[in-house]
């Protein structure tokens, strides 16, 4: 394996620990048992609005599509003034330029997909070169896939190395590694995923690419949360979350972050430490601002669609 550059000690990853499926399943299912209202409601509504990378993954998108979705990354209301502003918009490698002329002084980040998203089946040589390419025109932050066939044949070695070789083709921007946890068949496959992710680079795990179903879910995203606890607990080294596709609704969105809260605490309640990859997301978490803040719904159709 490629060796680290710091003093961090890598683990057998065969040996990373098992996952109590119904335990698991037990505590996450009691996030969604907690009451939030009034003011920690909008509070946690505007937090998960300011965590929320807005992406375009498509075959047809254009320079006009995406110059529109930063359009919106920054006017996402503007009915009401002073609303936070998303954390990042997210795109295909092709697009990043656009993006960053479009976004310009905001402070919101542009995120690039990268090594051969969304299957990553293809050689280490066009990955990485596909990384260099988001980055050069001005990817903030690169999410990679890892290569799930070679993991799933006991290959870890083969992942972490290429994990290690994108995150050093990154520089300076941060990398999101997305596990496609819906393809990995068990929360104890998603544990050692994740231990392979941190210990080579990560600077987050991501559950999801949201091309397959299932995408997020809570007791995986807690399994990827308590990998994250117990490494900062042996390292010291903080590491970001994203769970991504499948999160459309408020309600769901605040029960991530009472679980964000109470397995991480507030140290990572921020957009630095935590993302929501779902797009769809946005116009509900407007809908429920309007209406903790005037007391009525309004449709749908008062907000943009992209």
């Amino acid at each position: 394996m490629i060796a680290e550059k710091s003093t961090i000690k890598i683990p057998n990853f065969s040996l990373s620990p098992r996952v109590d499926q119904v335990g698991i399943e037990e505590r996450a299912s009691r996030f969604t048992k907690r009451s939030i209202k009034k003011e920690s409601k909008l509070n946690g509504l505007l937090l998960a609005l300011n965590m929320i990378d807005l992406t375009t993954l498509e075959g047809k998108d254009t320079d006009g599509k995406v110059k529109q979705l930063c359009y919106k990354a920054q006017h996402l209301h503007d009915a009401y003034p002073g609303l936070p502003t998303v954390a990042a918009v997210c795109v295909y490698p092709s697009m990043v330029k656009v993006a960053k002329q479009a976004l310009g002084d905001s402070g919101i980040k542009v995120a690039s997909v990268a090594t051969a998203f969304p299957s990553g089946q293809s050689t280490r040589a066009v990955k990485i070169s596909d990384t260099k390419y988001a980055v050069a025109n001005g990817a903030d932050e690169v999410d990679m896939v890892i290569s799930r066939g070679k993991f799933l044949m006991g290959e870890y070695n083969f992942v972490f190395d290429e994990i290690a070789a994108v995150k050093e083709a990154c520089g300076t921007a941060r990398l999101k590694v997305i596990l496609e946890t819906g393809e990995l068949g068990s929360y104890d496959k998603v544990r050692r995923a994740s231990d392979i992710a941190m210990y080579a680079g990560a600077d987050f795990i991501k559950t999801s690419t949201g091309k397959i179903s299932p995408a997020a879910t809570l007791p995986v995203t807690l399994v990827m949360l308590e990998a994250i606890r117990d490494f900062y607990y042996e390292t010291g080294k903080m590491i970001a979350m994203k769970p991504a596709g499948g999160i459309s609704k408020s309600k769901l969105a605040l029960h991530y972050l009472v679980m964000l809260k109470e397995v991480l605490g507030e140290a990572w309640m921020n957009n630095e430490w935590f993302r929501f990859g779902a797009s769809s997301l946005a116009n509900d978490l407007l809908m429920q601002i309007v209406k903790e803040k005037t007391g009525v719904y309004q449709s749908k159709d008062y907000f943009s669609i992209d």
